[in-house]
């Protein structure tokens, strides 16, 4: 499994061109979101890893149910405070239970069903609603609980794929990503962390030209979580990122006090 994402990540980063993860390095359905895809160790017991980052995943924390799923994801998933003080919830503010995101042939994004490799996932949308002159931030935060960290390996490895079949992509009606590009970094011999960024540009029948959009995901063990970020006229690369660092960061660290052993 480890094998077969490591040449998907290879096979991207030269792809890439060696994009550029920094700015990233702390943090960590719908229009904006598509989806991420993690238990313990096969042995049953908690794991550990050599690396700075790494942790240890308690087995008696794993979510074994769709229900232990859901409040573990609601638990992580960054509302519009967590991503800066200006940003408020966007109508819907959740996805709807049981949607999945699905990539067609086409290279267009439309809602599928959960897959059986998947316990639960929401997305939660918030924005910097227009002002002065400027356009709405949009970003949305995605939380995936898997039934097994292989499955959240594999969906790590699907997501790199898709930006090397599919570097132009319909979101929905009168929005796409262009140039996309794609890059994954997994924690050395760390089992449990792995990390991907994507980025490309943004058009929208709305703006004028083309936005920025960024897209971070992270994998703790079985679960995933994602936050993304679509550009808009007036809002800076800087602001951007610092509000997706700012999330990432949030879920990421929830995640490890969700599933993490007591040290």
């Amino acid at each position: 499994m480890r094998d077969a994402y490591g040449r998907v990540l290879r096979a991207a980063a030269v792809a890439a061109g060696g994009l550029l993860l920094a700015g990233c390095s702390s943090g960590g359905g719908g229009d904006e979101a598509k989806p991420s895809r993690g238990t313990p160790s096969a042995s049953g017991t908690a794991t550990t890893s050599p690396t700075a980052r790494a942790f240890t995943l308690d087995p008696k924390k794993a979510p074994r149910n769709a229900a232990d799923a859901k409040r573990l994801a609601l638990a992580i998933v960054a509302g519009p405070d967590d991503w800066g003080p200006d940003f408020a919830k966007r109508t819907p503010f959740l996805s709807a239970p049981g949607s999945w995101p699905v990539l067609d042939a086409n290279c267009e994004w439309e809602v599928g069903a959960l897959p059986r490799s998947v316990l639960y996932s929401v997305t939660a949308y918030s924005e910097i609603p227009a002002a002065g002159g400027k356009g709405p931030l949009r970003v949305a935060a995605t939380v995936t609980v898997h039934r097994t960290a292989a499955d959240a390996d594999w969906e790590m490895a699907e997501t790199l794929e898709e930006a090397l079949h599919c570097p132009d992509q319909q979101l929905r009606q009168g929005e796409r990503i262009t140039d996309l590009q794609s890059l994954g970094v997994p924690y050395g011999s760390d089992e449990n962390l792995d990390t991907l960024m994507e980025r490309g540009s943004y058009l929208a029948d709305a703006f004028k030209g083309p936005q920025s959009y960024s897209w971070y995901q992270l994998r703790i063990g079985q679960v995933s979580v994602a936050a993304v970020v679509k550009g808009a006229p007036g809002r800076t690369r800087a602001e951007s990122d610092d509000a997706q660092i700012r999330a990432s960061a949030t879920m990421q660290e929830r995640a490890k006090n969700q599933l993490g052993a007591q040290s």
